[in-house]
């Protein structure tokens, strides 16, 4: 039984130029178009024990390998370069490309023109993208308000990019378009959210009118001990809200979650949690009941001290 054809090291595993490796003698392009080989753009391949359909970082690679030298990975694929994951399974790479580049059209690549200065481009984990600065101002003027808020508290809280330098960039850019929805992204931007559902729960509550909270509150008993860290808190009524995302319904997680909203009780806080069904489909109901939660709470805070000996 014949063995399998060798594969060259350096065609193992990520994308590469199929008529530089056929120049190179790595390979024949009767080769490449056999089974063990998938074609993912023209001209760039994958040995099909690096292929992932939705591997997002497998077709950055792939399509680096076409951009122009003045060009960069851009939008929502810097973004997950970056380390903040927004993509959707089948989403194409978005690239920034000078108006004067040129770039075949592909399904698996999504195409902006825009100014892209040496300045606004680096390179991360070997490919070429957009500075995380420049990142989150695209970010922030693009798609709905929610969209762009979400975006702008990832990077934020992965630490990539910090708010006074996005205000300064934005500040040195008046006249590019989407500059009045980056505006109220920065006034509502949080860098201490810690996920896109915490921020979609943060605006859904600002939206319905009521008072700013304060984002992941440390909480203290009597003695000052720590108790726990809730994701949203009005300190001076002692009310908390908290995301509930899927992890919290693992075993280990639920009996801590157990335990620490026993010991928030024990400290005097009214917690309520909600989960994505709450945020996404019954809004309206969420809103009422963190609204009664704050009435109760400042109704008790006002009986007390009236009632109180002077």
């Amino acid at each position: 039984m014949p063995s399998p054809p060798r594969i060259p090291r350096r065609l193992a595993f990520l994308p590469f130029r199929g008529s530089r490796a056929v120049a190179e003698g790595l390979i024949t392009w009767a080769m490449l178009r056999g089974p063990a080989w998938h074609r993912l753009l023209p001209d760039v391949y994958v040995h099909r024990e690096g292929y992932r359909v939705d591997d997002h970082r497998m077709w950055c690679d792939a399509v680096a390998l076409l951009l122009p030298p003045e060009a960069a990975i851009a939008g929502p694929s810097a973004a997950y370069l970056w380390g903040v994951d927004l993509l959707r399974r089948d989403a194409p790479v978005s690239v920034l490309l000078p108006r004067t580049a040129r770039l075949r059209t592909h399904a698996r690549v999504q195409v902006t023109r825009s100014a892209l200065p040496r300045s606004d481009r680096t390179r991360f984990g070997g490919l070429p993208v957009t500075t995380a600065l420049r990142t989150a101002f695209d970010l922030g003027r693009q798609g709905s308000r929610e969209e762009a808020t979400i975006a702008v508290d990832a990077l934020l809280h992965r630490r990539v990019v910090k708010l006074p330098a996005l205000r300064a960039y934005a500040d040195a850019h008046p006249r590019w378009p989407g500059l009045p929805l980056l505006r109220q992204v920065l006034a509502l931007a949080e860098p201490l959210s810690e996920s896109p559902m915490e921020t979609r729960l943060r605006l859904l509550l600002l939206d319905a009118g009521l008072p700013p909270a304060t984002a992941q509150h440390d909480v203290l008993d009597a003695r000052g001990r720590f108790v726990g860290r809730v994701d949203l808190a009005w300190p001076g009524l002692r009310v908390a809200v908290e995301y509930d995302g899927d992890h919290h319904r693992e075993r280990v997680h639920f009996r801590q979650d157990v335990a620490r909203l026993n010991a928030l009780r024990a400290a005097g806080w009214l917690v309520l949690r909600f989960t994505a069904d709450d945020v996404l489909r019954r809004p309206a109901q969420t809103v009422d009941m963190v609204a009664a939660a704050l009435r109760e709470r400042r109704d008790e805070w006002n009986t007390t001290h009236v009632n109180s000996p002077r």
